[in-house]
């Protein structure tokens, strides 16, 4: 009888690891697409000023809302919905930054989607 507890004991104590594991690579998948930014810091390095520092920040809001969506979605349908951010935030940031703007900025974005393994090139 005590060996039979000692068995169910540490069968439960496994499980329970294992499950603390799968729901910590679920919360760093979701903390993946969090692309919220200092947009102090981001205005210092694109050399924004006080207007588009505004619209960037409102574009990049709109940009970080659909990316959370897109951690939620169902992994099929995921990268699609990645893309379609990417796409968007990139269309609207060039109508915000001029052309020296416009390139560090995909710079910092293509860095940025590379190291969390977000990259939505085909």
């Amino acid at each position: 009888m005590k060996r039979l507890f000692l068995v169910i004991v540490a069968m439960l104590s496994m499980t329970m690891t294992f499950a603390e594991n799968e729901e910590a690579k679920n919360v760093n998948k979701v903390e993946a697409y969090d692309m919220s930014v200092n947009y102090r810091r981001l205005g210092v390095a694109l050399e924004l000023t006080t207007d588009q520092m505004e619209a960037v920040e409102n574009v990049h809001n709109y940009f970080v809302a659909e990316m959370l969506l897109a951690a939620h979605a169902d992994e099929a349908d995921r990268k699609e919905l990645v893309k379609k951010a990417v796409d968007r935030d990139v269309k609207w940031m060039r109508y915000v930054l001029d052309e020296k703007q416009y390139h560090a900025y995909l710079m910092l974005l293509n860095t940025t989607l590379n190291n969390r393994g977000l990259n939505v090139s085909e």
